[in-house]
């Protein structure tokens, strides 16, 4: 077994611990209200503010019989070359527009951006596909309502929607100019890569995986469905710019490695970055470790070039 203690760095190991205080890796042990009571709680504990100039209005996006939550950060000195579309993570079973709301009132003030998250509806309640239509409904909306281009950003169970949204519209009229995929789940091979080597990961383990998977189908096998598998797409051609961002200790590593192939193999751009020393979650950590500092600069630096229509790598 992977000794952690030994290849994780003093800081980025107080994060973990500091997480797994609140949030024990055997919470997916527990009923799914204790596991949402115990994960915001978490997020309460790491909430960091909002940055100085940054203002958040909650909304909702009509869409009958059902209206999507939205939570809409905007800068004081905003920047209208692009928006985005922020899709929040926690398994498809946590998370909302409290959970991740320092996380894109940041991404706000430091691009410049408005910033719209998503609270879309959770499993078990809401089995797939109601996830992605959700995010799909959000997606004509931001759309049809901004005259600029929108950017695509979402990590974890996010990064996985935001890419099977950017499936979904390459034949749009207005499909995403970018997306910036934050260790995202793909739906890549459970048999190999860092499916097998980090299996035992801290902050997110392969039984996690599969009990999310199990919870989020309601068991139902979906092989093959690209709305929840992006990676089981035979056609990788028309999607936009992509920058994915992984961990390196994280069973999802190899996902965002694949799908760069993926995209590159059809003609398609994109970038793949495995973080050194980092875990799942670290967006968590980016004031307190400076791995994940640098690493939240990498994403503004994403979202904010390919808003723009330009490449920095």
């Amino acid at each position: 077994m992977t000794n952690y203690k030994t290849l994780i760095d003093a800081e980025t190991w107080a994060f973990i611990e500091k997480t797994n205080s609140y949030y024990p890796p055997d919470t997916i042990d527990h009923t799914i209200a204790e596991q949402r009571a115990v994960y915001d709680r978490m997020c309460r504990e790491f909430f960091a503010g909002y940055p100085q100039g940054v203002t958040a209005e909650t909304s909702a996006i009509a869409t009958p019989p059902y209206s999507v939550p939205i939570r809409i950060y905007r800068n004081a000195a905003p920047d209208r070359a692009a928006m985005v579309l922020y899709v929040h993570g926690g398994g498809f079973i946590l998370g909302g527009l409290d959970s991740h709301d320092d996380v894109c009132a940041e991404l706000c003030a430091r691009t410049g951006y408005d910033v719209v998250s998503i609270d879309y509806r959770l499993a078990p309640e809401y089995l797939h596909p109601v996830a992605f239509d959700d995010v799909m409904d959000a997606y004509e909306w931001a759309a049809g309502t901004y005259d600029c281009p929108v950017v695509l950003c979402g990590d974890s169970a996010g990064g996985n929607l935001c890419a099977a949204v950017s499936h979904a519209t390459r034949g749009h009229k207005k499909k995403p100019v970018g997306q910036v995929l934050i260790y995202p789940g793909l739906g890549g091979d459970h048999s190999r890569g860092s499916y097998v080597t980090h299996a035992e990961a801290p902050m997110l383990t392969k039984r996690d995986l599969e009990f999310y998977k199990h919870v989020r189908t309601g068991g139902v096998d979906r092989t093959g469905d690209i709305t929840l598998y992006p990676l089981a797409d035979a056609d990788f051609a028309y999607l936009p710019p992509t920058v994915l961002i992984t961990a390196q200790f994280d069973p999802l590593s190899s996902d965002g490695e694949a799908y760069r192939d993926h995209v590159i193999a059809a003609g398609g751009l994109a970038w793949w970055f495995e973080e050194p020393g980092l875990v799942h979650g670290y967006l968590r950590a980016r004031h307190t470790v400076g791995r994940a500092r640098s690493s939240f600069t990498r994403i503004v630096e994403a979202v904010s070039t390919l808003g723009k229509g330009e490449w920095i790598w």
